[in-house]
């Protein structure tokens, strides 16, 4: 009888942790659909790294062209049980929903651009020191006189609001005297191309270039390019795009920059989920700095197994 009362507690010890390191975590990302690289690697990113985590989760990725289907893939995870869900909205009007995930005791992560709503956890670049970054960069090359594009991307809320005063900010302190013209496009290459290509038949004289995105910034490449101009001396962007990092050192007359904003960064708003969900301390917010990537530095960013 006390061999049997042994071989049970032995069996109950080694099978306890086995049972407790079971545990399955359900996470939803909701995405928007892809209409632009740096999204399309977002969802692979965080595809990535809940694959890493093997059977610590059963995970579902929702992606979206509006704010309406994100919310009824919202009611989707809900239903399916969703503990945690990496949000990444690229509309207004998600605030409703999500306070509603919330109240269900639903932990939210927010990703890049802002949901505004107290008790969700949000991880994100640092947008406005994106355009702090730039206006020094601008200022430095061309002079605090120069004539600047700023590309602008209303659209894209607190991304563009941000980075937009960061850059402004900026110029009013160390170069007051600046020309700003300003005009809206979106962060594809396609309207950077269209849009830049009317900004350049209007305006005979720029020598550089405020664009937020490296999409965007390839657009404005192949405009003057296909202009023949020979003025604008910066052109700046954002995001980690390797095809526009390969382009750095083969413009010799124009200094090609990006602000490092990485679509992997959506890993560590999978790991914030986890992290609460395993009753962790985590900060509410987690901004991650700044990198400038230009012709000098470029070949430290280079990733052929990168999917953007």
């Amino acid at each position: 009888m006390k061999k049997l009362m042994l071989v049970a507690v032995v069996l109950l010890l080694v099978f306890t942790p086995l049972v407790a390191s079971a545990q399955q975590y359900k996470i939803g990302v909701l995405a928007p659909a892809v209409t632009h690289g740096w999204v399309a690697a977002v969802a692979y990113e965080a595809e990535a790294r809940l694959k890493e985590l093997g059977d610590q989760v059963s995970y579902r990725i929702q992606t979206s062209s509006n704010a309406e289907e994100m919310t009824a893939q919202l009611d989707d995870l809900m239903t399916w049980g969703a503990e945690a869900i990496v949000a990444f909205p690229q509309w207004a009007g998600m605030e409703v929903p999500m306070e509603r995930a919330l109240d269900a005791g639903i932990i939210i992560v927010n990703f890049d651009i802002v949901i505004d709503l107290d008790g969700i956890y949000r991880v994100s670049g640092d947008n406005e020191d994106m355009g702090i970054q730039g206006a020094h960069y601008i200022v430095d090359k061309v002079g605090p006189e120069a004539t600047v594009v700023m590309l602008e991307v209303p659209s894209s809320g607190s991304v563009s609001a941000l980075r937009k005063k960061g850059f402004l900010d900026t110029v009013a302190e160390i170069a007051p005297n600046l020309n700003i013209l300003t005009y809206a496009t979106q962060f594809t290459r396609e309207d950077g191309l269209k849009d830049f290509s009317d900004i350049l038949i209007r305006n005979p004289k720029i020598d550089a270039v405020y664009s937020m995105d490296d999409e965007t910034s390839l657009g404005v490449l192949q405009a003057i390019r296909e202009a023949g101009r020979t003025d604008i001396k910066v052109i700046t962007g954002g995001g980690g795009m390797q095809e526009y990092f390969e382009l750095m050192p083969d413009n010799p007359d124009i200094w090609i920059q990006s602000a490092l904003y990485s679509p992997a960064m959506v890993q560590d708003a999978v790991d914030v989920a986890i992290q609460v969900l395993k009753g962790e301390e985590v900060e509410k917010v987690k901004i991650i700095p700044t990198t400038i990537v230009d012709r000098e530095n470029y070949l430290n960013f280079l990733d052929a197994n990168s999917p953007y």
